[in-house]
């Protein structure tokens, strides 16, 4: 038999060459991985929201690779609570979980975090830093994370005085008053420290480093899609960040807050003044504070929110370095914001504006387009829905209920939307009104509603807030009282939700 003739031959290579053509071109591309990118207390204090004062070069550059949200609203503006709803995908008044102390599988013992449900398709979950509340009696989830997590500081010091040498505890105060949690001795310190010190020295560095060594890994096995959980700590409190980011700002420049006042004819359970702060070293227990200190918060809160930039402008370069990007969906978000003094209030845990606006940046190759920004009223219940549709997975069928809708619309159109309200929530204990009542929000592009009852209670029984952000930005004065017909018509588009659920203990 003799050989094929060369034509033959060059013939036999053409065909086995499209065929190898055509397999690649009918083998699917290689899933998204997802960088899951939490911070914690950061408020929308951003350049790219508009801030002026705000050195947040790396996270403005996120901003302009994809669409920033403008207004995004936490579920419930404490740090359990809210991650709880985004990594769930319930509400808290769905949960029934409205402290730091309970963990949410008290609530749904089998729920199927997000992490957990891409883990279920095929993908590795790894994460570091703070993704889940632990603390306060709380714990974090391994069958979330394919590997160990990898936790960090988030009261993190580099200097013995600040401790007085590890020695100092106050009372903790935080949350006494509400469902579930009771005071207890946590070791605390000074409220910041600045110090000519290395990016090293503190907790979100060591973060970005275990990010990074695991976009590498990731790199390195193109087959295995990622989903990484970055948990970034600062702004939290201490705000112990180096000196260069102190440096950043003149602190005679910083604004310090115009309405230091509760809102005029708002229930007097419903603010707060220091709460969280208190713990730390030189705050008082009660208001005044002196103006140094206030000014010297706000600097630490703006210096924090630089340093943290940094450490995630590292993670940034490095995706780009592995070249991942294009092949990366990026979401960046906070548990809630911050009072900055606004009302005389500070840190969280309240029902207003500062607490609850937050910001969020979403990156999704081939779906978004860079630099874009929309209005769209968003919550971060719409996260977990979202994520799995931007990865084609399947629609989630979990044991939990989910909450949320997908944003993928509004990715596509920022002029779209998917919602015209969002709703959040916050307890107080009100004595004089009987014991534990829930503030229940309804917040609309232009108006906030609070209703503030027992759970299961008429509707009657309720105490209302009403606040109107295009005429009253700096919630000044509540209009409850004066503007019935708004009242009805939100109070209509809160009863489109189900009754919250009693407090899980």
């Amino acid at each position: 038999m003799h050989p094929p003739s060369r034509p033959l031959r060059s013939a036999y290579l053409v065909l086995a060459l499209l065929a190898c053509a055509a397999l690649r071109a009918a083998a699917p591309p290689p899933r998204p991985h997802v960088l899951f990118i939490a911070v914690d207390d950061l408020k929308p204090t951003l350049g790219a929201y508009g801030d002026r004062i705000a050195r947040t070069p790396h996270l403005d550059r996120l901003a302009a690779r994809g669409l920033l949200f403008e207004n995004a609203y936490c579920n419930q503006a404490v740090c359990a609570a809210s991650r709880n709803t985004l990594l769930v995908g319930s509400r808290s008044t769905t949960l029934g979980i409205y402290n730091l102390a309970t963990n949410f599988r008290r609530a749904v013992p089998d729920a199927v975090t997000l992490p957990q449900y891409f883990m279920r398709h095929g993908y590795r979950a790894e994460g570091m830093g703070k993704v889940f509340h632990v603390g306060h009696g709380n714990t974090g989830d391994a069958a979330s994370w394919s590997v160990p997590f990898l936790p960090d500081l988030v009261i993190d010091y580099a200097l013995p005085a600040s401790t007085d040498g590890g020695q100092l505890t106050r009372e903790a105060a935080l949350f006494a008053n509400s469902p579930g949690v009771r005071a207890a001795q946590l070791p605390r310190g000074a409220a910041w420290e600045n110090a000519d010190l290395p990016d090293t020295a503190y907790a979100d560095s060591r973060i970005a480093d275990a990010a990074i060594a695991s976009l590498r890994r990731a790199q390195a096995k193109p087959a295995e899609p990622l989903f990484l959980a970055v948990g970034f700590v600062r702004p939290h409190l201490p705000f112990s960040v180096p000196k260069k980011y102190w440096d950043l700002y003149d602190r005679a420049a910083l604004p310090l807050a115009t309405r230091r006042t509760p809102p005029d004819g708002a229930p007097a359970y419903a603010g707060k003044t220091l709460g969280e702060i208190s713990n730390y070293t030189p705050f008082p227990d009660t208001p005044p504070l002196t103006e140094e200190v206030e000014r010297t918060t706000i600097h630490g809160y703006y210096a924090s929110v630089s340093y943290m930039d940094a450490q995630l402008g590292r993670v940034l370069d490095e995706l780009d370095r592995l070249a991942l990007a294009a092949r990366t969906i990026i979401v960046l978000w906070s548990d809630h914001g911050w009072h900055l003094g606004d009302h005389g209030m500070w840190t969280k845990h309240t029902n207003y504006e500062q607490a609850n606006h937050i910001p969020l940046i979403i990156v999704a190759p081939g779906v978004t387009r860079p630099g874009t920004r929309t209005a769209a009223m968003v919550e971060t219940v719409d996260l977990y829905p979202t994520l799995a549709a931007l990865a084609a997975l399947p629609a989630p069928q979990v044991p939990q209920t989910l909450d949320g809708r997908s944003l993928v619309p509004v990715l596509r159109d920022p002029a779209a939307s998917v919602k015209n309200h969002i709703v959040h929530v916050f307890p107080r204990n009100a004595p004089a009104r009987g014991g534990e009542l829930l503030g229940r929000a309804v917040r609309t592009a232009r108006h906030r509603l609070v209703e503030w009852k027992k759970i299961g209670a008429a509707p009657e029984t309720a105490d209302l807030e009403l606040y109107d952000y295009l005429t009253d930005p700096l919630e000044t004065k509540n209009l409850a009282a004066t503007q019935p017909e708004v009242v009805a018509q939100l109070r209509a588009l809160l009863a489109q939700h189900p009754e919250p659920r009693p407090v899980v203990r």
